[in-house]
């Protein structure tokens, strides 16, 4: 439903709308643009949850891309100080390093949010080291079983 002229927009009608600009933007400077202007809207809670939807989308895309780099440096550089946007960013940042044998901290992960800790188990791709570590130090006890529990598959093959 689209709203009557000359009325603001429903939260959940410019959120949608957020997300279809979010991924119409091509190239990494079209989409930084996007994303700069999304963080504009006055509802910043709103804008934010539709920036980071759209982080969540793009970087599971790009996660064994080669342009994950320089897509999450032009993402970083529109972020500002949005707390939450910039933590899930530096977390997908994590996730591609454990997901494809970069240099990782053990700190970095065990520190790393109940989201993306679960992420990390779920991934097919995630390090046997970043495994064992989530196993014995995750910050939850659904981690730490899901971790063990793909270490013993992985063993059993």
């Amino acid at each position: 439903m689209n709203p009557v002229e000359g009325t603001s927009a429903p939260d959940h009608w410019r959120y949608a709308r957020h997300l279809d600009r979010l991924a119409a933007a091509s190239g990494e400077a079209e989409e930084a643009r996007a994303v700069a202007a999304v963080l504009c809207d006055p509802d910043t809670v709103m804008a934010e949850s539709a920036v980071v939807t759209h982080l969540d989308r793009r970087a599971a895309q790009l996660l064994a891309d080669e342009r994950f780099p320089g897509w999450a440096r032009a993402m970083a550089a529109v972020l500002d100080d949005r707390a939450f946007p910039v933590r899930r960013l530096r977390e997908w940042t994590l996730l591609k390093s454990i997901t494809r044998g970069e240099p990782w901290s053990a700190r970095e992960l065990t520190d790393a949010s109940d989201w993306c800790q679960r992420t990390a188990v779920q991934s097919s791709r995630t390090s046997h080291e970043a495994l064992s570590l989530l196993a014995a130090s995750a910050r939850t006890r659904r981690v730490r079983n899901a971790a063990a529990q793909r270490l013993l598959r992985r063993s059993m093959v």
